[in-house]
């Protein structure tokens, strides 16, 4: 099995000084704005399913 993918930005202000938080898996803190976050992968869509985002895709 692979390694879990990493964040190569911060979704607050795009710097990549990212570093693992100590709050558990999938928690990140960014350097450059002080500011920490957590991802967390939802599951896949099945084909066809409608956008939900409510963002067009390109």
């Amino acid at each position: 099995m692979s390694e879990r993918a990493a964040p190569f930005f911060c979704p607050y202000c795009g710097d990549e000084d990212l570093r693992p938080n100590e709050q558990g898996h999938g928690a990140w803190e960014c350097a450059a704005c002080s500011r920490a976050f957590q991802l967390k992968f939802l599951g896949l869509l099945a084909p066809g399913t409608p956008n939900t985002t409510g963002r067009e895709e390109i």
